[in-house]
C-alpha cells in the first residue's frame, strides 16, 4: 500500500507531504505557480523507539508543526516577490524565529483551550470527579467551535480555506485513484478524515478520559496537568486519526468521526479550478520525487515505518 500524503493549506498555495520529501506551491501575484521542494529528514526513520504507539504520534506532530511553519514562511515570500536573482524565495524561517513561533502557537494553544477552560471550570459551583471533568471538555469544546466559527468570519482567511479544502479534494481524488485534473479534482469532498481541524477536537475529547483519572486537584495541579498530559492526549489521538485513515469509509468508524467532519466545513470553503490547481501541482512534485507518478502506484520508497503525515492546517 502506497504511504499516505498530508498536506497543509498555505498563503496562496498548498504544502504536500510523503513520508520523504515535501513540496510547497503558491500562486506568484504574476499568476504563476512556484514550486519548492525539500526532502523530510524524520527521526521516526531513524529510532525505531520512536514508532511506539503513542510516542510516535507527538513526533509526527512536532514534525509537521516544524515542516508547517518552513512552508509558511516560504509561501509569505513569495506572496510578497521576495524572491532573489535565482527565483528561490529570500529566506525561509531561522531556528530563532522557528523557536519563538512555536512558543508563541503554543502558549496560546495552552492558554486558550487547555488551562483556561480548567481555571474557567475551577470557579463554577461543579462537583467533583467525572462531573468536573466534563463540564470542563464542553468549556473547551464550546471555546474551540467559537473560535473556529469566529475565525471564519474574516475576509483575508477565506482564501487559505479555499487552499485548505482544495488540498483535501486533491488527497481525496488521488487515494481514489482518479485523475489529477482541475476539473475532476474539483468533483471530490472538501472533507477528509485525517484533517487536523478534526483532530484538534479528538484532542478534546481525548482529554476528557485522560483527565478523569484525576478528578479536581488543585488548582496549581489542575495547571501542571493540563500541560504534561498534552503530549500523551495528542498522542493518543493522533492513534485514532491513523486508524481513521487506513479505515476511511467504514460506517461505524465515519459515524463515530462524524462531529468532526463537521467541524470541517468551519475551515474549508469551496476552492476555484486555479486553486485546486496549484494544490495538484503540489501533490504531483511528491509523487513525481517519490517515484508515485500515477494515483494508485505503490511507492518504491518509503512504507509502513510510522511516518504517517496527518494535515495541519495553517
Amino acid at each position: 500500500m502506497s504511504a499516505p500524503i498530508g498536506g497543509q493549506a498555505v498563503l496562496e498555495g498548498v504544502m504536500m507531504r510523503g513520508p520523504n520529501v515535501w513540496s510547497v506551491a503558491v500562486r506568484k501575484p504574476d499568476g504563476e505557480i512556484a514550486d519548492v521542494n525539500r526532502e523530510v529528514t524524520s527521526a521516526l526513520a531513524k529510532h525505531r523507539w520512536m514508532r511506539l504507539p503513542v510516542i510516535r504520534g507527538v513526533v509526527a506532530l512536532g514534525e509537521a508543526l516544524s515542516i508547517g511553519f518552513r512552508a509558511l514562511s516560504i509561501s509569505a515570500n513569495y506572496a510578497a516577490q521576495e524572491e532573489s536573482d535565482e527565483g528561490e524565495p529570500s529566506a525561509e524561517i531561522s531556528r530563532g524565529q522557528m523557536f519563538f513561533a512555536f512558543a508563541i502557537a503554543i502558549g496560546f494553544v495552552l492558554v486558550l483551550f487547555k488551562v483556561g477552560p480548567a481555571l474557567i471550570t475551577d470557579r463554577l459551583p461543579v462537583g467533583d470527579g467525572a462531573w468536573f471533568v466534563i463540564v470542563e471538555g464542553m468549556i473547551r469544546v464550546t471555546i474551540f467551535v467559537a473560535y473556529l466559527s469566529l475565525i471564519s468570519l474574516l475576509p483575508d482567511l477565506r482564501r487559505v480555506f479555499q487552499y485548505h479544502a482544495a488540498e483535501h479534494k486533491a488527497i481525496n481524488a488521488y487515494e481514489s485513484g482518479d485523475r489529477l485534473e482541475p476539473s475532476i479534482v474539483q468533483r471530490y469532498s472538501l472533507i477528509h478524515v485525517r484533517c487536523g481541524t478534526a483532530f484538534l477536537l479528538y484532542v478534546m475529547v481525548v482529554a476528557i478520559f485522560v483527565f478523569a483519572f484525576f478528578g479536581r486537584p488543585a488548582w496549581y495541579w489542575l495547571v501542571i496537568t493540563r500541560i504534561l498530559l498534552l503530549p500523551v492526549i495528542a498522542g493518543i489521538a493522533y492513534e485514532i486519526i491513523r486508524f481513521a485513515g487506513k479505515h476511511p469509509q467504514n460506517p461505524v468508524l465515519r459515524t463515530m468521526l462524524y462531529p468532526g467532519l463537521l467541524l470541517q466545513r468551519l475551515t474549508t470553503r469551496e476552492p476555484t479550478l486555479d486553486q485546486v490547481e496549484v494544490s495538484i501541482h503540489a501533490l504531483k512534485e511528491v509523487l513525481r520525487i517519490e517515484g508515485r507518478d500515477t494515483p494508485g502506484t505503490e511507492s518504491i520508497v518509503g512504507g509502513d515505518d510510522g511516518r504517517e503525515p496527518v494535515e495541519i492546517m495553517a
